[in-house]
């Protein structure tokens, strides 16, 4: 079963129990006037490091990454027979 606890009590104990969920994985529904609002849980990925590290090296560049995908030909406002912006 799940322990419960006053959001009251919450405010007095919070960093302890924050130790406490951290050190037994246990979860915590906070309450106030007797309905859950919140559930204090241990982080899901604790020392594993940011997400877009396990795909580090996964990726290879191919051509120039800086230059536009088009020649300055083609972009119409560059183009000396464009019709004029209003």
């Amino acid at each position: 079963m799940m322990r419960t606890i006053n959001a009251s009590e919450f405010k007095a104990k919070c960093l302890a129990l924050l130790d406490e969920v951290a050190k037994t994985g246990e979860h915590i529904t906070i309450l106030k006037r007797g309905r859950p609002v919140a559930e204090l849980i241990p982080p899901v990925s604790t020392g594993q490091g940011l997400p877009q590290e396990s795909i580090m090296g996964t990726i290879e560049i191919l051509g120039d990454i800086v230059a536009p995908p088009l020649p300055a030909d083609a972009w119409d406002v560059l183009r000396d027979d464009a019709p004029p912006e209003e």
